[in-house]
């Protein structure tokens, strides 16, 4: 079952997602890395993207899990994933796929946006995702971690959820 590290920008989707993968043996993947130029371009002029914008790069993203899954592979994605519609595309190509919804608030996520060096996403953005995000709902396949731990405490909770989620559906 592959792992999506989802949530806002400044959440730790790539510091939990690495961290993940490390510790249950899945290959990393950064969503952002699958973003085109013109995606990047935006996002760092500090216009949001719009679904036009979102549903192709969405779809390499699940090409790339589908791919890690078809070579036997545990895909650990760290992808922003803010809407319903946009997970579904992860799940429709993707195959059996576990959320883990970093949440934290406002206040948090802005002061770790205001930390970070090189990254295209500006702290301007982040009202816009957070009106975007829609939270996991009840019969969508993932769980939801507060960002306000450490680092490992996140991962541990995160690997803890998806180990117990991977036991039932065994069952």
């Amino acid at each position: 079952m592959s792992v999506v590290v989802m949530g806002v920008s400044g959440c730790g989707k790539s510091t939990v997602a690495i961290g993940l993968a490390a510790e249950i043996g899945g290959v990393y993947i950064d969503a952002d890395d699958l973003h085109p130029a013109s995606n990047v371009a935006k996002m760092a002029a500090g216009i949001p993207l719009t679904d036009e914008d979102r549903m192709p790069w969405l779809a390499l993203v699940a090409a790339a899990i589908a791919a890690e899954t078809a070579a036997g592979r545990l895909a650990v994605v760290a992808c922003s994933a803010l809407r319903r519609r946009y997970r579904d595309v992860l799940r429709e190509a993707g195959g059996d796929v576990f959320f883990v919804h970093l949440d934290g608030p406002p206040e948090l996520l802005a002061a770790r946006m205001s930390t970070r060096e090189e990254h295209f996403m500006p702290p301007a953005l982040l009202a816009s995702q957070l009106a975007t995000l829609e939270p996991l709902e009840a019969d969508e396949h993932g769980t939801v971690v507060s960002i306000d731990a450490p680092v490992e405490h996140i991962v541990a909770e995160a690997r803890n959820r998806w180990a117990d989620a991977a036991k039932s559906d065994i069952l």
